[in-house]
C-alpha cells in the first residue's frame, strides 16, 4: 500500500500552485491543529508503521530520537549538533554486580557435620539447603554437600555404635570421667595422705602414698549406694556404719592384729557429687589420735595368708561373730533369747572343730592346733548346757564356763606357732560392739 505524500514545511501544494492560498511558501506553524483529516506534521499516518528510513517532513523515523522524548511532544527532533544525552540504568538495576548470599542452612549442615553432634540434623539441613540455593539462586552448594556427605557418615557411626553397644561404653566412661573430675576417687589396698590433719569432716583431695611408711589412712573397702535422690548425710552415715564393718573383717581376718588406736572412717558422696552419679562409700582405716598415722598395710587377707593360716582364722572367725550376736539385754530379763543365742555358739563351735580337723596341718601348728580343737569341744558342751538351762543361775555357771575356753592360752599358742598376732584384743565392757565412733570424710565438688 503506497503512502501519498505530504507536503514538507517548506515545499509548496501542487494543488493550491506555487504560491498557495496564503502568499508564497508560507510555513505552517506547528503549534497550529492541522486541518481536519490531516495527521500531525512530523508523525506518520494513524495505523501504519514507518519502514526502514522513510521520511516526513524533516523527522526520520525507524531510528531512536536522541534521548527521551519531550514533554508535551514535539513534531522535531533536536537540532543538529545537539549532544545525546547520557543512557540511564533501567529501574532496579544496579550498576555493579553485587554478590549472592551464602545459604545459612548449607553453613549449619557443614558445622554439625564436621563435629559429628547430631549427624541426623545435619544432612535434614543440608538435603534443604540445596533446594534452597537452587531456588533462590544462593551459593554455599559445596558446604550444603560437604555437610550433607559428613553428616551421612556420621549418621551411620552412631546406628553402628549404637547395635554394637559401644554408645553405651562411651557414656559410662564419660559419666565415669565427669563424676571424678568432680569427687576424687580411691581404692581397696591404697593407702593416702589427706590435706588435713584428722580424716573428719569435708575432704577434698588425698595423696596417694606408699603403704610401707606413714600415711593418714587405707582403704579396706568400698561399695555402692542406690537411688535417684540425695538420701542425705545421715544415710550415707548409717550405710557406713551398716556395711564397713563386715568389709574390716574379710580385709583384716587376723583381728588380733588391729591396733587398738585405729578405727574405720568412711568417705561418701555428697549431695553435689550424688547428682553427678556418685554413688560409691569407701571404708578407710585411720587412727584415732588428732595426728596420729599408721605405718605399714593392716591387710591380712588370702592375699597375704598362706593356706594353714587361712584356714585357722576362717574357722576361729566365725566363732567370734557369733558371740558378738549377744543379746543385749540381761538372762534376766530375756533368758530365752539367751539360750537360743547360746545354741547358736554350740553350734558354730561345733563347725569350728570340724573343719580345724578336716583340715592337714603342716609342721610345728599341728600339736598347738590339736590341743585348741581338744578346748573347743569342752566349751561346746558347756554352751549346750546353757540353751538347756531352766533357771538364771544355771545358765549363768555354764556361760561362764563356756567363755572360759575362748581366746585362752591353747588359742595364743595356736596363734604363735601359725605366725598369727599373739596378744588377745582389749574389749571395752561398756562398748555397744559396733566398733567405736566412725569418723566421716565426705567427697566434695
Amino acid at each position: 500500500m503506497s503512502i501519498p505524500p505530504h507536503p514538507g514545511p517548506h515545499q509548496p501544494d501542487p494543488a493550491q500552485g506555487p504560491q498557495g492560498p496564503q502568499g508564497p511558501s508560507a510555513a505552517p506553524d506547528p503549534y497550529r491543529p492541522p486541518p481536519e483529516g490531516q495527521q500531525p506534521y512530523g508523525q506518520p499516518p494513524q495505523g501504519h508503521q514507518p519502514y526502514g528510513q522513510q521520511t516526513y517532513g524533516q523527522q526520520t523515523y525507524g531510528q531512536p530520537p536522541y534521548g527521551p522524548p519531550p514533554q508535551p511532544y514535539q513534531p522535531y527532533g533536536p537540532p543538529p549538533g545537539t549532544p545525546a544525552p547520557y543512557q540511564t540504568w533501567g529501574q532496579g538495576y544496579s550498576p555493579y554486580a553485587r554478590p549472592s548470599s551464602v545459604n545459612g542452612l548449607a553453613i549449619a549442615s557443614l558445622v554439625l557435620g564436621v563435629l559429628c553432634c547430631v549427624p541426623a540434623a545435619g544432612l535434614v539441613l543440608g538435603v534443604i539447603a540445596l533446594v534452597q540455593i537452587k531456588k533462590k539462586g544462593q551459593s554455599g552448594k559445596g558446604m550444603a554437600i560437604a555437610g550433607s556427605i559428613l553428616s551421612g557418615l556420621g549418621l551411620a557411626l552412631w546406628v553402628a555404635a549404637l547395635a554394637t553397644g559401644g554408645l553405651s561404653g562411651a557414656w559410662e566412661g564419660f559419666k565415669k570421667g565427669a563424676t571424678e573430675g568432680a569427687a576424687f576417687s580411691v581404692v581397696k589396698g591404697q593407702c593416702f595422705d589427706a590435706p588435713g590433719e584428722t580424716l573428719d569432716g569435708l575432704t577434698y583431695d588425698v595423696d596417694e602414698v606408699p603403704c610401707a611408711g606413714e600415711h593418714d589412712g587405707e582403704v579396706f573397702g568400698e561399695f555402692e549406694m542406690s537411688g535417684s535422690v540425695f538420701p542425705g548425710d545421715a544415710a550415707v552415715s548409717d550405710a557406713a556404719d551398716e556395711r564397713c564393718y563386715p568389709l574390716q573383717d574379710a580385709y583384716v581376718m587376723d583381728t588380733w592384729s588391729l591396733p587398738d588406736d585405729v578405727d574405720v572412717y568412711y568417705f561418701g558422696p555428697t549431695r553435689q557429687s550424688w547428682r553427678l552419679g556418685d554413688r560409691e562409700i569407701s571404708c578407710i582405716f585411720g587412727n584415732t589420735d588428732e595426728k596420729g598415722t599408721l605405718t605399714g598395710s593392716l591387710r591380712v587377707d588370702a592375699t597375704t595368708l598362706d593356706d594353714d593360716q587361712l584356714t585357722f582364722l576362717m574357722a576361729v572367725n566365725a566363732v567370734d561373730k557369733t558371740f558378738w550376736e549377744e543379746p543385749e539385754e540381761q538372762p534376766e530379763d530375756d533368758l530365752s533369747g539367751y539360750r537360743d543365742w547360746a545354741r547358736d555358739v554350740h553350734d558354730t563351735l561345733d563347725d569350728e572343730v570340724r573343719h580345724l580337723r578336716a583340715h592337714t596341718w603342716s609342721g610345728a601348728p599341728a600339736k598347738p592346733v590339736e590341743a585348741l580343737i581338744k578346748d573347743m569341744e569342752k566349751s561346746r558342751g558347756e554352751w549346750a548346757k546353757a540353751a538347756a538351762s531352766d533357771d538364771v543361775d544355771t545358765f549363768y555357771t555354764h556361760y561362764d564356763a563356756g567363755y572360759a575356753f575362748v581366746d585362752g592360752s591353747t588359742t595364743v599358742t595356736a596363734r604363735k606357732a601359725l605366725g598369727l598376732a599373739s596378744d588377745p584384743p582389749y574389749y571395752d565392757d561398756d562398748s555397744s560392739g559396733d566398733g567405736g565412733d566412725s569418723g566421716s570424710s565426705e567427697l566434695n565438688v
